[in-house]
């Protein structure tokens, strides 16, 4: 089999769906699933768009401001050094107990840190406990986000049939990053609505209260969600990891383990640089304004959404090497037309942003790869030990980089990104990347 064809694209389980129309179960497991990814994401990133606000009120007036927002990065980047331990947990239990579960859990501890953010004082009211409580915090959605991703990919993976396998995994991840994508319109909302001084007075909490709301709501959807059918059949079977998860792909997937943390390198730098981090990026750098800056990035965002689907279906059409090489080389060409054409006009700027938004979809190909992967007996651990050990050191150290970098390159977040399209184009061509992991009778 090559990895050309489409049918490389589907996952090697013996418990795996057949091929087959999508159903209405099927829709709505797809439908509550990514709904509850929008919010949860929403909730992980509402922070770094009032990122500037947050720094400005939780720590002291007096602080130089390039060390005010190295360090209101840095209580950004605590939440991604907290995701392998919600990631490690929350996935053992996966394995053992259910995919459904602990699916649950994870939005449930994303929802109430969330909440508690557009409740706390601020240091004039509280001194230097607001920032260690802003940093408890980040550390809980950490934790939780660290279980939600690689749990919502797992679980919708193992309910798809084999032939919308790609398209399954690539319409959930557009759902998560359409947080991502709600977090923007939320952002834009706020600032048109309010004065700068009402968003540093109170507005700010607005976003936090609300993402802390819709998660508790989401927690009572999700509800209604089914156990998986692979991990029914291995249930039934009691083909459940016997020994604990991790020990198993340390020791026998190591192979796996560094596939899927590279791909999360080239997945943490296309979303933290140039979704997270460009909006702060154009207005200090470009002063260009921050309505337009956000505006343009919900653009982009949008056409990520987009791309993930294309992706996913591309993947069912056209197998995953193709689409790899594709998607990462039109990332690393698109990294260097957005940042070499800035400031541009406005009408080149979203344009342009629009177009780089798309190749970030490519993300989509993490979680296609990464789930096949692994067995699955030990895959929830897998996938999500792999994807959180990587992202806590990428997602953590990247926007510390991309701003000490800055200081000596205006285009460090253009050879960044360019460097790990360049990355993503050479994984594309690693045979486990195509295939997927196999039983010892279908190596021979």
């Amino acid at each position: 089999m090559t990895s050309s064809s489409p049918s490389a694209a589907a996952p090697v389980d013996a418990a795996a769906q057949p091929h087959r129309p999508l159903t209405r179960r099927d829709y709505q497991t797809l439908g509550l699933s990514a709904l509850g990814g929008t919010l949860e994401f929403y909730d992980f990133v509402i922070y770094v768009f009032f990122a500037t606000v947050v720094g400005g009120l939780f720590f002291p007036p007096d602080m130089p401001d390039w060390l005010r927002q190295l360090q209101t990065f840095g209580i950004f980047a605590a939440g991604y050094l907290a995701r392998p331990i919600g990631g490690i947990v929350i996935a053992h239990f996966g394995d053992k107990l259910g995919r459904k579960r602990m699916f649950s859990l994870s939005i449930f501890l994303m929802a109430v840190p969330t909440l508690v953010i557009g409740l706390l004082p601020t240091y004039a009211s509280i001194g230097v406990a607001a920032p260690l409580l802003l940093l408890a915090m980040r550390v809980l959605q950490g934790a939780a986000i660290g279980g939600e991703m690689p749990g919502a990919w797992v679980f919708v993976a193992e309910h798809v049939p084999r032939n919308r396998y790609g398209l399954g995994v690539g319409t959930l991840t557009a759902g998560i990053t359409g947080g991502i994508l709600l977090g923007s319109l939320v952002a834009i909302a706020i600032n048109r609505s309010y004065s700068p001084a009402e968003v540093q007075g109170f507005a700010w909490r607005i976003p936090f209260i609300l993402g802390g709301v819709f998660g508790l709501v989401s927690v009572y959807l999700r509800r209604f969600l089914h156990e998986t059918p692979v991990f029914q059949e291995l249930a039934a079977r009691r083909a459940v990891a016997n020994e604990m998860p991790l020990k198993t792909i340390l020791r026998d997937h190591k192979g796996a383990m560094l596939l899927v943390a590279l791909m999360t390198w080239v997945l943490s730098t296309a979303v933290v640089v140039v979704v997270l981090i460009t909006p702060s990026y154009l207005q200090k750098a470009f002063h260009i304004p921050a309505t337009l800056a956000l505006e343009a990035n919900a653009v982009a965002t949008l056409t990520l959404t987009i791309g993930c689907v294309v992706a996913g279906w591309a993947n069912d059409r056209f197998g995953t090497r193709a689409v790899m090489l594709v998607g990462w080389g039109g990332l690393f060409a698109t990294s260097y037309l957005f940042y070499l054409g800035l400031p541009g006009t406005p009408g080149t700027l979203v344009r342009n942003y629009a177009l780089i938004g798309f190749f970030v979809g490519s993300i989509a190909l993490l979680p296609i790869v990464g789930v096949r992967a692994f067995p699955p007996e030990v895959r929830f651990s897998g996938l999500s030990f792999s994807y959180n050990m990587a992202y806590a050191v990428f997602g953590g150290i990247t926007p510390i980089l991309i701003t000490v970098w800055q200081q000596h390159d205006l285009l460090a977040p253009a050879h960044y990104v360019a460097a790990m399209g360049l990355l993503g184009f050479a994984l594309g061509f690693v045979p486990l990347a195509s295939r997927g992991w196999q039983p010892p009778a279908a190596r021979t």
